[in-house]
């Protein structure tokens, strides 16, 4: 048994589990002494649908190394929508201690509709434990009250046998206490560890180190020659055109975040577990970086997309849930990385939701991953813009691009002018 499974069994009564369930968060904990009723709302959103010929199940990752348990837990959720039943539903689940940090355990929830699928999936998570990889596995039993239906977690190869207990969401989402350097890298060094760990298993991995700046990080220039402006905003707001304009405008260097270096390799990131993709757009920054250090004696430079966009959407991706359960304004979370240049100017196209999707229909061109899940999820859409705005060093200035070009144009020139006196 690993350092890390024994840890969390030695707490086991004191951590807090969560599942998202249809768009929100149900969390609950276990108690030697109490048997939970499963008629609270909480637990009922859980548990209220099960038949009573279905079980549940849960499946919690606790490999004790980072890159390890991320690939493992990836590639588990494949393996389960591959082989359990197709009746069964699966949903995210976290296991951790309230306000501990780096105390969160990935896993999944597993639903059953009735007694073969139940039958078919028990054998499976059998076998699945003979793994080298620790998985902790529970079934949660109710007794046959009809009216307040009690519910108890049994740990699987373990003599723990405990009374579930509805509760509050925490003061903290729990994602938001794993997410430095995890889901969200404050510096060059923090996301080349982990290419640097996973080199070995991943042939890739070692193609982009080689490409990193030798220095690591650019330091931020206190009066650049010129200055270095920063467009972002979600897919269909204009951006492209808007940094073609100000490139003839100003005479100005287009560069983007991920570099055209990196292009090779972008689609094979986007496959890996979210410690091993925002590594790679983290370390793309960098590379930006270093391209901007390059043109700011000669030119203004634009830039599509950069830091802010990186940290939106792996925080919005990361923290599900309400825009409520996001980390609080000011947050360290939020901060600008101390050795990551500084732009003079960040603007943030903003358009409506309806116009947006519009203006993608016509473009015709294919969504990646995560701005499909912008048009099919609201709440996720509302969580990036959020975090865009509370992004600081420097913040982002809003702009509304529902104008024409020519007046989004001028209206960014005057900031411009304003901002980086240009």
């Amino acid at each position: 048994m690993s350092r890390r499974t024994m840890a969390l069994l030695s707490r086991w009564s004191s951590r807090v589990f969560s599942v998202d369930v249809d768009g929100e968060t149900v969390y609950f904990k276990i108690h030697d002494n109490q048997a939970g009723k499963g008629g609270k709302e909480e637990v009922q959103r859980l548990f209220g649908t099960v038949h009573k010929d279905a079980k549940c199940y849960s499946l919690l990752v606790s490999s004790g190394d980072k890159i390890h348990n991320a690939r493992f837990h990836w590639e588990l959720k494949d393996k389960l929508l591959k082989d359990l039943p197709a009746q069964c539903r699966l949903s995210p689940m976290r296991s951790f201690l309230p306000n501990v940090k780096d105390s969160l355990v990935h896993g999944y929830f597993l639903q059953t509709a009735c007694q073969e699928s139940s039958v078919t999936t028990e054998r499976l998570l059998r076998q699945w434990l003979q793994l080298d990889d620790p998985l902790l596995v529970c079934s949660y039993l109710r007794d046959n009250e009809e009216d307040a239906p009690r519910w108890t977690q049994h740990l699987w190869n373990h003599e723990h046998k405990h009374g579930i207990v509805p509760l509050q969401a925490p003061q903290y989402h729990p994602a938001t206490l794993n997410l430095i350097d995890s889901d969200v890298f404050y510096s060059f060094q923090a996301a080349r560890d982990v290419f640097d760990k996973c080199a070995d298993i991943i042939p890739e991995a070692a193609s982009v180190l080689e490409l990193l700046p030798c220095g690591g990080g650019v330091e931020p220039r206190s009066e650049p020659d010129f200055p270095v402006i920063v467009l972002e905003g979600l897919d269909a707001t204009g951006k492209t055109t808007l940094t073609e304009s100000l490139r003839d405008t100003l005479g100005a260097t287009i560069l983007r975040s991920p570099p055209q270096c990196l292009s090779p390799w972008r689609a094979r990131f986007d496959q890996e577990p979210p410690i091993l993709r925002r590594a790679f757009y983290a370390l793309g920054n960098y590379i930006t970086a270093q391209q901007i250090s390059h043109q700011t004696s000669k030119t203004p430079v634009i830039i599509d997309r950069f830091w802010h966009s990186t940290a939106a959407y792996a925080i919005a991706t990361a923290v599900s849930g309400p825009v409520c359960d996001l980390p609080a304004e000011g947050s360290e979370l939020y901060r600008w990385p101390s050795d990551l240049l500084q732009p003079s100017l960040v603007v943030l196209l903003t358009l409506d939701p309806e116009e947006r999707k519009r203006r993608l229909r016509d473009r015709g061109q294919g969504e990646t991953k995560e701005e499909h899940e912008l048009d099919c999820n609201q709440l996720f859409r509302l969580r990036v813009e959020e975090a865009y705005r509370r992004i600081s060093g420097p913040s982002c200035i809003s702009v509304d691009a529902s104008s024409s070009a020519e007046q989004v144009l001028q209206q960014v020139l005057l900031l411009i002018k304003g901002k980086c006196h240009l």
